[in-house]
């Protein structure tokens, strides 16, 4: 069995943007990474009113992020998620070893 710490954020505020809320319910986005962990594995929770599990909570280096992962978190590609990511938090420079957890999940009806 995995041990996880503890929560550092509730499960609501895992995907809050109107365009990655509307990603997820369409099936584009089934990855969220966050500096903390806001849900674990088998728990549920809601957008728009449509059911989605949480299927996996993985430790990721900002480095080992590929093309594939841009593409689960609802991105067209790498660069566009790093530049995103860049503009959210201002004065935050891209470090490869900066390690982040990985939400995995789907639509859960």
């Amino acid at each position: 069995m995995t041990t996880y710490p503890e929560k550092t954020c509730d499960i609501d505020r895992l995907v809050r943007h109107p365009k990655l809320v509307a990603a997820a319910i369409s099936g584009q986005k089934t990855q969220q990474r966050r500096d903390g962990v806001y849900a674990y594995p088998g728990e549920t929770f809601e957008l728009e009113g449509i059911p989605f599990i949480v299927t996996a909570l993985e430790r990721q280096s900002l480095g080992e992020m590929s093309e594939e992962d841009a593409l689960a978190e609802g991105y067209p590609d790498l660069d566009a998620y790093k530049d995103l990511i860049m503009k959210m938090h201002p004065g935050m420079t891209w470090d490869n070893d900066h390690l982040v957890w990985v939400h995995c999940f789907k639509r859960n009806d």
